[in-house]
């Protein structure tokens, strides 16, 4: 669910456009914090690699899942920040104890 940008070269006489799949708003990892990302939306799925300190993460769409405890809280909310990746949003700075995202379907 990366988000693509397309242009197309142009000719003579031909204008230049872009245009983005998706419009995604970028969230914080809670600070100090090196945050697993997990193949699905639990505790239970393996992980696939880990963000470093400060990074900051796109939410496509989000899920429930395991419960988990963070920094920003207790959540079931599971935000999908990459195609088959996943973070507990208990973990990223959304500003809200809710969905701010569509469910992933």
């Amino acid at each position: 669910m990366a988000v693509e940008q397309v242009s197309e070269a142009a000719g003579e006489g031909e204008e230049l456009s872009a245009t983005a799949s998706a419009a995604v708003r970028y969230y914080s990892v809670a600070p100090g914090v090196r945050l697993n990302v997990r193949s699905g939306p639990g505790t239970g799925y393996r992980i696939v690699r880990t963000l470093p300190e400060g990074a900051k993460v796109p939410i496509f769409c989000q899920m429930p899942g395991t419960s988990v405890s963070g920094p920003y809280g207790t959540s079931n909310i599971w935000d999908n920040i990459d195609d088959g990746e996943y973070v507990s949003d208990a973990y990223v700075q959304t500003g809200r104890d809710g969905y701010v995202a569509s469910r992933c379907s």
